[in-house]
């Protein structure tokens, strides 16, 4: 369905039910609602299973994101839909970047919020350009953060549909080796929705800015990835919400996207001699982070499900489900 907002008109998928206790699902970076489908499909009676597609993503607008607002844009468009239909509090459920997405609607919307459920989420302390568990800034503007990190093959490749796998900066490589840690059905239904990304300055990968320290790029003002800058997004203060719902947290132990020493993260890649001139900038420690912040905020459950990546809920699908409908019933 389409449902149009004050601030733009968003595309969402409903699992069979429309009755029940909502459930919105938030999909993560360069991906649509689509990577819900499956998980729709299959919740049980009692819950309205529901995805809507990011601004820039699937077939919502491909509206701007004003970066210097983290992943505000989403959280608020989000929050405008909930009210628009009329859902009430709801359980939300946030892959990647969309679990920091749904952590920002928390922080900042607490009484819509019934429960939360992370799933391999970014750090609360943005992606790269921080060091230690407490998210302390590598430099003060964030470099080493943003647009200016993106490879720019796979951006191109990106822009033009590529759906070969032809190079390891091809959309379906990408998926094979990053999103998942082993092969899954529909890798063409999943490939072709991360061609849905709207790729520009105003969305993905967003406006790409140098730096003079090392490596050479700091966050930009517009954009996905700049957005997910530290400089923008950070929250330290979760722990201040009230009230404060139960979260769990689901992560694939082999994730390589959102860990502790992500190749997608430029210092790790200094680190390891593939991006040269690095002064020694550690990793950013993303699991420990996210760890430390939800230590702070209390009522918390970590699961690691082991030989998974990125996508717990395509990869271990059963189990994801049976965690996440014991999470929701825990709320009853």
């Amino acid at each position: 369905m389409k449902v149009a907002t004050s601030r733009l008109t968003q595309n969402v998928l409903e699992g069979p039910s429309a009755e029940g206790e909502p459930v919105l699902f938030v999909h993560g970076n360069v991906s649509s609602a689509a990577f819900w489908r499956d998980t729709l499909a299959a919740m049980p009676e009692g819950y309205r299973a529901l995805a809507a597609d990011l601004r820039g993503f699937g077939e919502s607008d491909p509206a701007p994101v004003d970066a210097t607002r983290g992943l505000r844009d989403f959280s608020d468009d989000l929050a405008e839909l909930v009210e628009a239909m009329e859902l009430g509090p709801v359980h939300l459920v946030g892959w990647s970047m969309g679990g920091g997405v749904v952590m920002q609607l928390l922080r900042d919307r607490p009484a819509m919020v019934r429960s939360l459920t992370l799933v391999n989420p970014v750090s609360p302390y943005g992606y790269s350009g921080t060091e230690g568990p407490d998210g302390l800034l590598t430099h003060a503007d964030g470099t080493g953060a943003g647009a200016g990190a993106a490879n720019p093959d796979f951006v191109a490749r990106l822009a033009k549909g590529d759906t070969s796998d032809e190079a390891p900066t091809s959309p379906r490589t990408v998926f094979r080796t990053s999103y998942v840690a082993g092969p899954v059905a529909d890798e063409d239904f999943y490939v072709a929705s991360m061609l849905t990304t709207r790729v520009g300055e105003d969305n993905y990968p967003g406006d790409a800015v140098t730096s003079e320290a090392w490596p050479g790029v700091r966050p930009g003002a517009r954009g996905v990835l700049n957005a997910l800058a530290p400089t923008h997004f950070r929250l330290d203060d979760l722990r201040s919400v009230e009230p404060r719902p139960p979260i769990l947290w689901i992560r694939g132990a082999d994730d390589v996207i959102v860990s502790d020493a992500s190749p997608f993260d430029l210092a790790q890649l200094g680190l390891l001699g593939v991006v040269p001139g690095s002064p020694g900038t550690p990793a950013q420690p993303m699991v420990t982070q996210t760890r430390a912040v939800l230590e702070r905020y209390g009522d918390y459950r970590e699961v690691v499900l082991a030989a998974c990546g990125h996508s717990p809920h395509l990869e271990r699908p059963e189990e994801f489900r049976r965690l996440l409908v014991e999470h929701l019933q825990s709320r009853r």
